[in-house]
Order: C-alpha cells, then structure tokens, then sequence
C-alpha cells in the first residue's frame, strides 16, 4: 500500500505542478496530493510500521552518503526510535495538515515539505533520486500557491489585507 500511496501521489503532484502555474484547479490537486503524500504516505505509514513493528528503523541510515550521517542515526536515532520516530509521524502530519488547509498555512506546509525533502537526499541513492524527482513539484507548488495568494480579487481589484491588530 505505502508504494502505491506514494506513486499516485507523486505522479499525481509532479503532473500538477506543471500545470498548477496557468490552471487553478491543477493548484489544488497538486496541494492535495502532496498532502496526501504527507500525511498517509509519511505520517501513517510510519506510524503503521513503528506501532505494529512493521519496521526497524536502525538500520535506515546505513547507506548513507557520509559516515557521520550513519553513526548519528545510530547513537542518536536508533536506541530512541520510539521517540524520534513519533516526533516524525507528528511532522509529517501537521505538515500534510498544512498543505492541505489552503491558503498560507499550504506555503508554510510546502516550505517544510521542501526542507524535509532537501535534507532527505543524506540518507542514500534511493532517497536522492527520490528527491531529485520531488523537489522541482514542490517549488512549482508553492510558486503557483504564492502567485494565487498575491492574485487580484474578482473584478479585479487587488485583495485588501485586514490589519492583524486593533484599529489605531
């Protein structure tokens, strides 16, 4: 299940992202599937492995490009996956949370969808080429979401902001 949730929503985000600069709607199913990307094939599938012991996350690290990378995530990681492990399922969700609430909650979702994926690519080849493939989607997104959030109103008048505070 966890590569199918994974496949369909990453084609699905990278064809999106294409189109998501001329098509609104392409915006949205970008949005929606990166955050279903998070949040069931991050956040839940992790939790599945951790919590039914599907996984042993020790040994992830191992083809790490630098040493340190690996002999970090076993003195830190790996004896603590409990810990760590669940501090990642709640990322992963808040994020998907994020992106999929609109607005600019999404650009602050994306913004930690990208730094979560730049700094994946130490772990190994499959996590770099999986980056290479996801990141390019995930800046197009949120240029398109960016772009949507400074457009002008209906009728062309530009959006008026509302003060956060109390009228002076």
């Amino acid at each position: 299940m966890d590569v199918a949730v994974w496949l369909v929503c990453g084609v699905t985000a990278i064809v999106a992202s294409v189109l998501a600069r001329r098509s609104r709607r392409a915006m949205v199913v970008g949005r929606v599937a990166v955050g279903v990307l998070m949040l069931v094939g991050g956040a839940v599938v992790n939790a599945a492995y951790l919590w039914f012991g599907l996984r042993d996350y020790a040994a992830f690290a191992d083809p790490a490009h630098f040493g340190w990378v690996t002999d970090t995530w076993r003195a830190v990681v790996a004896p603590h996956q409990a810990v760590f492990i669940n501090l990642l399922i709640a990322f992963e969700a808040v994020v998907g949370i994020l992106i999929l609430s609109g607005g600019r909650r999404t650009q602050l979702g994306l913004v930690a969808a990208i730094g979560f994926h730049a700094a994946l690519w130490l772990f190994g080849w499959i996590e770099t080429v999986y980056v290479l493939v996801m990141l390019p989607p995930l800046v197009l997104l949120l240029l398109a979401e960016r772009r949507a959030g400074n457009a002008p109103a209906p009728g062309g008048r530009p959006q008026t902001r509302v003060p956060a505070g109390p009228p002076a």
